[in-house]
């Protein structure tokens, strides 16, 4: 059974569901069954790289929030993640285009490391403070999980795996993805946003009884908008 993951790099409910599905997976009697493919997603396609400033200077600018404000407003996030295990320093994020990242995780997916490169850029994004967008650091996150330096390097200084990430995005418009991360099981149940462990739990027991039946129709658990990143950057 196929599980899709719709998210992006810099989305920290993206982050907080890894952790919630790789829960329910540990407790899932037929884990060694289950396959988990990343998708490409970009909250903010437009985004500018900027290294000068961090996410929650970002949000106070954008949306007109006092920095109080915003970091009341974040704190229950960061609560969220720590609960998972998590170490969210949001003061060290910098604010950073992601298309590169998605790049360099469909290069790695090709090595059979998309999903060890996904948990690294994450890892280094929310917690390590990593420009994801600067090559050389992508170059060193990469070799980090087995990649050759050479090879990345080269990757990211062409145009290979614009395409992938694009088709991703393209195909999260056609079955309706409006924030993540946007779990797809099977393609015929899909989670929206880091939501309860039951939710997870539950579904990944419904998805896997009808696994071996043919059921086009893809039912939706809807997230709340506190745990789903919306598109344009709002998270």
């Amino acid at each position: 059974m196929k599980i899709e993951i719709w998210s992006d790099v810099v989305c920290p409910f993206c982050y907080i569901g890894k952790r919630k599905l790789e829960k329910a997976l540990d407790k899932f009697p037929y884990k060694s069954q289950v396959e988990i493919e990343w998708k490409s997603f970009q909250l903010n396609p437009d985004q500018v790289t900027d290294p000068s400033l961090n996410s929650l200077e970002y949000l106070s600018k954008s949306k007109g929030w006092s920095m109080p404000q915003t970091l009341q407003i974040t704190e229950q996030v960061v609560d969220m993640a720590k609960s998972e295990g998590l170490e969210f320093n949001m003061e060290q994020t910098v604010v950073a285009n992601t298309k590169n990242s998605h790049r360099l995780i469909h290069f790695a997916k090709a090595s059979g490391k998309g999903a060890v490169m996904k948990e690294r850029l994450l890892n280094a994004y929310f917690t390590q403070g990593e420009n994801v967008d600067d090559f050389e650091t992508l170059q060193k996150l990469g070799t980090e999980v087995g990649l050759n330096a050479g090879d990345i390097k080269e990757m990211l200084e062409s145009n290979k795996y614009h395409e992938e990430v694009e088709k991703d995005i393209y195909e999260s418009r056609l079955i309706g993805v409006q924030g993540v991360p946007f779990f797809v099981l099977d393609r015929k149940f899909g989670i929206s946003g880091a939501q309860a462990d039951q939710v997870f739990d539950q579904t990944l027991e419904k998805a896997w009884g009808d696994f071996i039946k043919e059921n086009p129709e893809l039912q939706f658990v809807q997230g709340s908008d506190e745990n789903t990143c919306e598109i344009d950057g709002d998270c």
